[in-house]
């Protein structure tokens, strides 16, 4: 299933990207996004997460109440002006979910804006489409909470 959406940022893409591979920026974001344990590591231009999450309703049946979710993005070097592009994999260990794609911070405005997307993948034969429907906006609210959390983080300059 094809996933696609935007977070938009008061910053330029350079001071969004130092923002978003920042570490306690991440550990902020997982908290925003109620974890209930998580980790973060960055790696020079490589973030990776893993937060432990309650589980969609759809998906409890299989994962029970909660899930763990790996994601890793890796960017690659700076355009000229600035902008970035990456890619991102979101795996939830133990299931068959996946989410592939790519990510693109550009300038926006005055701002920037974050786009991601990617093809969700939930391998289980009948249910897979029905379950991938039903995971698509807790995948999607995590840009959201990139966004929420992304706002104030710049405002505190």
């Amino acid at each position: 299933m094809d996933i696609s959406t935007r977070a938009e940022f008061p910053a330029p893409p350079a001071e969004a990207y130092a923002m978003l591979t920042d570490e306690a920026y991440l550990t902020e974001v997982c908290e925003a996004s109620k974890a209930h344990k998580f980790t973060v590591s960055v790696d020079g231009s490589t973030t990776r997460t893993t937060r432990t999450l309650d589980a969609p309703s759809a998906a409890a049946k299989f994962t029970g109440p909660t899930m763990d979710v790996v994601e890793d993005i890796s960017w690659g070097p700076a355009a000229a002006d600035g902008s970035r592009t990456g890619t991102i994999n979101i795996t939830v260990p133990g299931q068959p979910v996946t989410v592939k794609g790519t990510t693109e911070l550009a300038a926006a405005g005055s701002g920037s804006v974050l786009t991601v997307s990617g093809d969700l993948k939930v391998n289980i034969p009948l249910l897979g489409k029905k379950l991938e429907q039903s995971a698509a906006p807790a995948v999607l609210a995590g840009v959201d909470v990139h966004q929420e959390v992304g706002s104030r983080w710049l405002a505190r300059g």
